[in-house]
C-alpha cells in the first residue's frame, strides 16, 4: 500500500549527542574506570576494597617487612625546613640532610656512624651571634668535607643515628592523627595508589598506598603541614662501605659543639 511503509522513528538529536558524548568520555577516561562501569580494582593488589584502617595496616606491615627504602622530601619543624634524602636498610643507611643554615651527609654501617659537612657547618658556634674563634676555624678546616666518625658517647650520636635508622625514621615520620577515611585513587611516580586521609580534610596526614604489587606507602603528607615525603626503591638493595682512611677523621671522644651538631627534625 503506497505510503504505508513503516518508518523507524529517529531518536531526538539531543539524545544522539548525549550518547555519543558519553562514549567519547568513557574512551578518554578509561583510566578512571569507575565512570564507565569498569572494576577499579582490576589488575590491582585488591587493597582498594578494604577499609581505611585495613589499608593503613597493610601499608605498615609491608613497610615493616621491607629490607630497604629510599626516603626523600621535606620536614618542617620549629627549627625550620629540612630536605631529607636517605637510603635506608636495617644495618645502616646513607644520604643527606639540608636546611637553610646547614647541609651534611650521614653514613652508618651497623654502629659506626660518620658525618660529612663543609667548614661552615663546623664553624657555626652554639649560642647564636657568637663568632667562631681562630681555633674553631682551624678545627673546621680540618674537618671540612671529611667523614668524621661520631663517637657513641657524643650527645648528637643518637640524634644523627636516628636519621639513618630505617625503623626509627619510618615510625617517627609516618604517624597519622585522627579518624581515617579512604580518599581518591591517584598515581605516585606512575604507580596507581589509593589515599588514606586522617582527620578533617586530611589535616592529620595523607598516605598514598600502592595499588600495584605489595601495598607499600609511596607518599606521605605529614599532619599539620609538617612536610611531604616520598618513599621509593622498596626492597632494592644498595652497598654500604666505610669511607677510605684518607677521607676519614676520628675527632676523639666528642665532636666540637657547633650549631650543626644540634640539627634535628
Amino acid at each position: 500500500m503506497r505510503g504505508s511503509a513503516l518508518v523507524t522513528p529517529l531518536p531526538p538529536v539531543g539524545r544522539v549527542r548525549r550518547v555519543a558524548l558519553s562514549a567519547v568520555l568513557c574512551a578518554g577516561l578509561a583510566v578512571a574506570l569507575t565512570a564507565c562501569g569498569e572494576d577499579p580494582d582490576a589488575g590491582t593488589n585488591g587493597i582498594g576494597k578494604l577499609s581505611a584502617e585495613e589499608i593503613e595496616n597493610k601499608a605498615r606491615a609491608a613497610a615493616d617487612a621491607a629490607a630497604s627504602v629510599r626516603l626523600s622530601g621535606t620536614l618542617v619543624s620549629k627549627g625550620g625546613t629540612y630536605k631529607l634524602n636517605m637510603r635506608l636498610k636495617h644495618d645502616g643507611g646513607t644520604g643527606s640532610l639540608t636546611s637553610k643554615e646547614n647541609a651534611f651527609e650521614l653514613l652508618r654501617i651497623d654502629d659506626a656512624l660518620f658525618l660529612k659537612a663543609d667548614a661552615g657547618f663546623w664553624s657555626h658556634v652554639d649560642g647564636g651571634g657568637e663568632e667562631p674563634s681562630k681555633s674553631d676555624m682551624e678545627a673546621a678546616e680540618k674537618l671540612a668535607d671529611k667523614y668524621v666518625k661520631v663517637p657513641k658517647g657524643d650527645p648528637s650520636y643518637k640524634q644523627f643515628r636516628g636519621f639513618t635508622d630505617m625503623d626509627v625514621l619510618l615510625d617517627g615520620l609516618l604517624g597519622m592523627q585522627g579518624e581515617l577515611s579512604k580518599g581518591d585513587r591517584t598515581q605516585v611516580g606512575g604507580v596507581r595508589t589509593i589515599k588514606v586521609t586522617a582527620g578533617e580534610g586530611g589535616r592529620g596526614g595523607v598516605l598514598d598506598v600502592s595499588l600495584e604489587g605489595k601495598p607499600f606507602p609511596l607518599q606521605f603528607a605529614r599532619a599539620g603541614g609538617a612536610g611531604v615525603l616520598t618513599l621509593a626503591d622498596w626492597d632494592k638493595d644498595f652497598p654500604l662501605a666505610e669511607p677510605a682512611k684518607g677521607e676519614t677523621v676520628d675527632y676523639g671522644g666528642q665532636l666540637p659543639k657547633t650549631s650543626g651538631s644540634g640539627s634535628g627534625g
